[in-house]
C-alpha cells in the first residue's frame, strides 16, 4: 500500500480552526488547541445562552407591564390574576408591546380586568 502523508489534511484542519476563532484574542487566534478550546467554550455559551434570552424577555415584559399598570392602580400579579379570572387571553409579550405602543387600548384592557 502506498504511504499517506497527512500535511495537507492537517492544515485544512488547522486552517478552519483558526477561521472560526478570528478577531479571538492572544494566543486563541493562533494557536490550534487553544483556538479548539475556546471553539468548545463558545458554542456552550451560545447553547447556554439561546435558552437563558427567553428568560430574558419574559422578564423584561413583566417589567414593562408592571410599570403601565402601577400608573393605573394595580400590580402586577393582581393585573395577571384578574386577567386570568376575566378569561382574557393575551399573553406577557403581546400585552407589554400593547402597553408601550398603545396606553390607550391597555387602558381599556386593564379597565375589563377590574
Amino acid at each position: 500500500m502506498a504511504r499517506v502523508k497527512r500535511g495537507t489534511t492537517k492544515l485544512k484542519s488547522r486552517k478552519n480552526t483558526l477561521e472560526q476563532t478570528k478577531g479571538y484574542r492572544f494566543g486563541r487566534s493562533t494557536k490550534k488547541r487553544m483556538a479548539y478550546e475556546a471553539i468548545v467554550h463558545a458554542g456552550n455559551n451560545a447553547f447556554g445562552h439561546r435558552k437563558d434570552k427567553k428568560g430574558d424577555f419574559r422578564r423584561l415584559w413583566t417589567v414593562r407591564i408592571n410599570a403601565a399598570v402601577r400608573v393605573l392602580g394595580f400590580s402586577y400579579s393582581r393585573f395577571i390574576d384578574a386577567l386570568h379570572k376575566k378569561e382574557i387571553g393575551l399573553d406577557r409579550k403581546v400585552l407589554s408591546q400593547i402597553a408601550q405602543e398603545n396606553p390607550e387600548s391597555f387602558n381599556r384592557i386593564v379597565e375589563q380586568a377590574k
